[in-house]
């Protein structure tokens, strides 16, 4: 999962846990750490023989924090597959169409709209796909025609693979992400 402290983002992996002790994975580094929660928002944590005390304040979503630590507050924010994925598709709506539609995330295939030879207009679904049992319908946003379709309804596709393949009237290259 990604955690956001601030404006630093931190890709976090629970590795293993055996009570108290837990092993840990932040960007590709791992961590082994005792770590004691007290119901009062206490928090011990032994690091390599160097103790950390901290205060976890939790809000009602349970998916934020405010993290007290050596006299300064951090906001911290639990990024499930699912906000990663809301940020992806904000950020890619913002920019220009790419030419392929790719799966965000591994997902399954649910339904396809579009069909090879079609006109898509902006804001028109072309598919629907699931993950973290969540839907999500997949539109285009700008004027284009369906080139291919590399998928089938029922497919379990991997992150980044392309399922649609897209033509622009205007024949300028889109983005080709």
């Amino acid at each position: 999962m990604e955690i956001q402290i601030g404006n630093r983002l931190a890709e976090v992996t629970l590795l293993n846990k055996n009570g108290n002790n837990i092993e840990i994975e932040i960007d590709g580094k791992i961590y082994k750490v005792d770590v004691c929660m007290f119901p009062n928002g206490q928090v011990s944590i032994l690091n390599n023989g160097i103790s950390y005390n901290a205060t976890l304040v939790k809000s009602e979503t349970g998916k934020h924090y405010r993290v007290g630590l050596n006299y300064s507050n951090y906001e911290v924010d639990m990024l499930d597959s699912q906000a990663k994925y809301m940020r992806m598709r904000k950020k890619n709506n913002l920019e220009k169409q790419a030419d392929k539609i790719k799966a965000p995330m591994p997902c399954k295939i649910i339904k396809i709209y579009a069909e090879p030879g079609q006109q898509l207009q902006p804001d028109d679904i072309v598919l629907t796909i699931e993950a973290m049992k969540m839907q999500s319908n997949i539109c285009v946003t700008e004027a284009c025609t369906v080139s291919e379709i590399k998928c089938q309804t029922g497919d379990s596709v991997m992150a980044d693979q392309v399922l649609v393949s897209l033509k622009f009237d205007n024949n300028e290259p889109a983005n080709n992400q």
